[in-house]
């Protein structure tokens, strides 16, 4: 083997692949001890479920990234196994012109990011390349393999990924995401096309691509899922991958996935950081990220961890599947069973749904002044609370709320990942009549009694505490609010009057308010 080569498996300073800037947030680099993390833990299962066996002295198993763009997965994979196999093939050129022609394989996700990977992997972005550290490749691309594809287009929409076709049916100069390993109806067939028909593949694991954007780019369709339901019909031995949270509970037309993975009792690890900067620097990914171990041959509970800003939480024996989504903090869990076990309505049953009165946030169909007979209209614009006027023979929905006392909570409040957070948005008492758009969700009751009982309530640590283990966005949906019992509205509710009710002990009082601040009334028109 040449210098270069000896060189290129060395560890050495600085590391190229911790230095090169991502793509967007939604193709994210791997940085390589992450990468490393993921594949300890795959070595940690895979020896307790072979006695004890060194993953990476096995010259037999097979790994796929299917979805590989600095290509730091396969080369950690390869400097491993360069280690691990030097009893067993001596020959550090023949050990290393084995592993890269017959133990690790990838697809890349761009033209570019191929090219990268095979840099990364064969020191030379041309596999059979005179610099290339493979001795039997053949053909420039080696096991990373990368064409263009075409999106399948129906009614403006890729049938596969679901790409919006305004966007992403373009020129032949720019890329068009339409990623291989999910454009495949049998992904089996596909994947022996592109590496053999014998291949079987023991170890699968990747960062996928996360969304694209569709509908002329108003909004995003997460993809992830689609790697990981690909993956899964491969019947791998081991799957691991790295995805964004979201899915846990809540993401555009996740709900399917969600419960496929709440219920697969294969989840072997789950390891989630609600902050995605302590994954990826410098990166925001709403709701954070998580990277799971998927073992065929396990059937049981899921080890979970949760890790926040170096807090790191578990692991602890989870069911994936207690709940229909799913509650990120294993500590909150003795809280929830106790408010559950009182078996009390939801407070969701007099909440208002999204666009009670018709009207989307943007609706500007009202007036500024008042006139005879008008309802006040309640909005939020440029994150400013206001009110305008509107007849009541224009409001065609829901009309027989409108003279209901309301609690107007915002749908949408960020606030940012430190702790403690307020969780949600505060609340805006609507006298009866009243009426309001998207901006708002509403509780409505009938006195101004019960309208300041319920505010109280709402502002309480344990309300929005509830609210949290389901909140996993900046949006509080109806559904956020189901773990939320229903009160009498004859008094002023007390975190402390609550606390008492529920028996929450010390302990968990100060879990709760570690996890929400205190909230004030004050300033109520600011967002």
């Amino acid at each position: 083997m040449n210098g270069q080569a000896s060189f290129t498996l060395r560890g050495r300073n600085p590391d190229v692949l911790t230095c090169i800037a991502n793509l967007s947030n939604d193709e994210v680099f791997t940085p390589p001890e992450f990468a490393n993390r993921m594949l300890d833990t795959l070595a940690e299962a895979w020896a307790a479920s072979h006695d004890g066996a060194n993953l990476w002295s096995d010259s037999t198993v097979t790994f796929l990234d299917p979805c590989t763009k600095s290509g730091v997965f396969l080369r950690e994979i390869t400097s491993r196994l360069t280690q691990g196999l030097a009893d067993e093939i001596p020959n550090l050129d023949e050990r290393v012109d084995h592993i890269l022609t017959r133990q690790v394989f990838g697809i890349g996700i761009t033209h570019l990011t191929s090219l990268l990977a095979r840099r990364s992997v064969y020191c030379s972005k041309h596999a059979d390349g005179p610099h290339s550290i493979a001795g039997s490749f053949t053909n420039d691309a080696g096991n990373i393999w990368f064409e263009r594809l075409e999106h399948t287009w129906s009614h403006g929409k890729c049938v596969f990924c679901g790409a919006g076709q305004t966007t992403y049916d373009r020129g032949n100069e720019l890329e068009t995401h339409a990623y291989a390993f999910i454009h495949a109806d049998n992904i089996k067939a596909r994947l022996a096309e592109l590496f053999g028909d014998d291949m079987q593949f023991d170890v699968i694991i990747g960062n996928p691509p996360y969304q694209l954007g569709s509908d002329g780019g108003t909004r995003d369709v997460p993809i992830y899922q689609h790697f990981v339901e690909q993956a899964k019909k491969l019947e791998p031995r081991y799957l691991s991958m790295i995805i964004p949270s979201r899915w846990m509970a809540s993401g555009l037309g996740l709900s399917e996935f969600r419960q496929t993975m709440l219920g697969d009792r294969r989840m072997r690890e789950l390891v989630d950081y609600p902050a995605a900067s302590d994954v990826f620097p410098g990166v925001e990914v709403k709701a954070g990220v998580c990277y799971f171990l998927w073992d065929a041959a396990h059937n049981g509970d899921c080890s979970v961890t949760t890790s926040r800003g170096g807090e790191v939480i578990g692991p602890m024996a989870r069911n994936l599947g207690e709940y229909d989504v799913f509650v990120r903090d294993g500590r909150a869990m003795s809280i929830l069973r106790k408010v559950q076990k009182q078996a009390e309505p939801s407070i969701n049953t007099i909440l208002a749904r999204d666009k009670e009165f018709g009207w989307t946030s943007n609706f500007d169909g009202f007036h500024e002044k008042e006139r005879a007979g008008d309802l006040p209209l309640y909005y939020i614009r440029t994150m400013k609370r206001s009110v305008g006027y509107i007849g009541r023979k224009e409001v065609t929905k829901s009309a027989h709320l409108i003279d209901t006392w309301k609690v107007l909570v915002p749908q949408a409040f960020n606030g940012g990942d430190a702790l403690p957070h307020q969780i949600v948005g505060k609340p805006l008492i609507a006298p009866s009549p009243s009426v309001c758009t998207q901006s708002f969700l509403f509780f409505s009751v009938d006195s101004e009694k019960a309208a300041k009982s319920l505010q109280t309530y709402y502002t309480t640590r344990f309300f929005r505490f509830l609210v949290s283990v389901r909140k996993i966005t900046q949006h509080a949906t109806h559904s956020t609010y189901t773990w939320v019992p229903i009160q009498k509205w004859n008094r002023t509710w007390t975190d402390e009057a609550l606390y008492e009710k529920y028996g929450i002990t010390k302990q968990e009082q100060a879990y709760i308010e570690s996890q929400v601040r205190a909230l004030s009334l004050d300033n109520e028109a600011d967002e």
